[in-house]
């Protein structure tokens, strides 16, 4: 289906598709486009279906705050500015869909865009809807650490192609903890990256002996964040670390797409299905944001009446509103990664929780 609207993926001589072999896959399966651009293209593609689709209005630099319920029931969302602070207004709708991303830029370290901060999970939860699996928070192992935010990735299927982790000292680390090595399942090569940058002893892509100078044209997102970087992974190993990835948990969905709340269904990152457990395998996130979504269309289609054709929506938001207090999301994102990071422990989740309090107390002492 994404072929036919027109994702490039890499073929071989016979037309069949490139396979990338992931973290925990026993055998290639993974589809790829010019070696690290296969979410790019994606995302290209479904742009422009989407803009091309007569039914679909898109409202940009708008964002949902609330969803508004009446009896149990999901009956609009209230929108305001995404862009500038704003007052809200009312969309009322026979169904709606949640399709708003996971939670990673609540965390310092996240290869997702950091405006991502489970905004659309709290929604949920605060109109009453079931939340299930919140800590299900999936770390990937080799975010780029440059110090960008978002932190760029370099992806997987590097060490699918050979690529080895080693730490300063020039050691491979991940050898002696599992018997699939670099290859081993994202939480514990997430979780042994951590360990060795937490004892200083600086965790490392290290391309060199498998890609040489191949590198930089089968994979140019990676060769581009090195760039940028100050990097040339054809001489040097790549630093690593461990970052805010995918979230498995999120609002709870029935095989159906439905949450609890009735009238709302929920697909993608922010929903819960628990086809992944507490760690996705690598690359299945199109799982959820393909087949699920196409599964919540054909629930909607089912459960509303015949769609007729409406005039177009005049969004028209009112003055006020208040902005985000950036210093506030700065202190919570540390206190995440800190605290509610790859590893946790009782006390550690503790602090977490007497950190955000503060941040709450604050936040409400400024409203007055």
């Amino acid at each position: 289906d994404l072929t036919g609207l027109g994702t490039p993926f890499d073929r071989d001589a016979a037309g069949g598709y490139v396979m990338s072999r992931e973290a925990a896959h026993s055998r290639p399966r993974v589809v790829r486009v010019k070696g690290d651009q296969a979410g790019r293209e994606i995302m290209q593609s479904l742009i422009a279906a989407v803009r091309a689709a007569p039914s679909v209005q898109v409202a940009e630099g708008v964002m949902a705050s609330r969803l508004e319920v009446e009896n149990g029931r999901v009956t609009g969302v209230w929108l305001e500015r995404a862009d500038q602070a704003s007052g809200q207004v009312l969309l009322r709708c026979k169904a709606l869909l949640l399709a708003g991303g996971g939670s990673g830029g609540l965390y310092a370290v996240t290869t997702n865009p950091p405006r991502i901060r489970g905004q659309v999970i709290g929604m949920a939860a605060r109109a009453g809807a079931r939340i299930a699996d919140a800590e299900f928070v999936q770390f990937h192992p080799t975010a780029i650490a440059s110090g960008e935010d978002p932190a760029p990735l370099a992806t997987e299927a590097l060490r699918g192609e050979g690529a080895v982790l080693v730490n300063a000292a020039g050691t491979r680390f991940m050898v002696g903890i599992h018997p699939d090595a670099e290859l081993a399942p994202r939480d514990i090569v997430a979780r042994a990256i951590f360990a060795e940058t937490q004892a200083g002893r600086g965790p490392m892509l290290d391309t060199r002996a498998a890609l040489r100078a191949e590198v930089l044209t089968r994979f140019p997102a990676v060769a581009e964040a090195c760039a940028r970087a100050g990097i040339d992974p054809v001489a040097d190993a790549i630093p690593v670390a461990a970052a805010a990835h995918y979230h498995m948990g999120g609002i709870e969905t029935a095989a159906d797409g439905r949450a609890s709340l009735a009238g709302l269904w929920v697909c993608g990152e922010a929903s819960s299905t628990g086809l992944h457990g507490a760690n996705r395998l690598a690359s299945n996130g199109l799982l959820e944001a393909l087949v699920f979504a196409r599964i919540c269309a054909r629930e909607i289609r089912a459960a509303t009446a015949v769609a007729v054709d409406q005039p177009i929506v005049a969004l028209q938001f009112p003055v006020g509103g208040d902005n985000t207090d950036p210093q506030a999301v700065a202190e919570l994102r540390q206190l995440m990664t800190k605290y509610v990071g790859v590893l946790r422990d009782a006390a550690g989740l503790r602090q977490a929780l007497v950190g955000i309090a503060a941040l709450e107390a604050a936040a409400q002492s400024d409203a007055l």
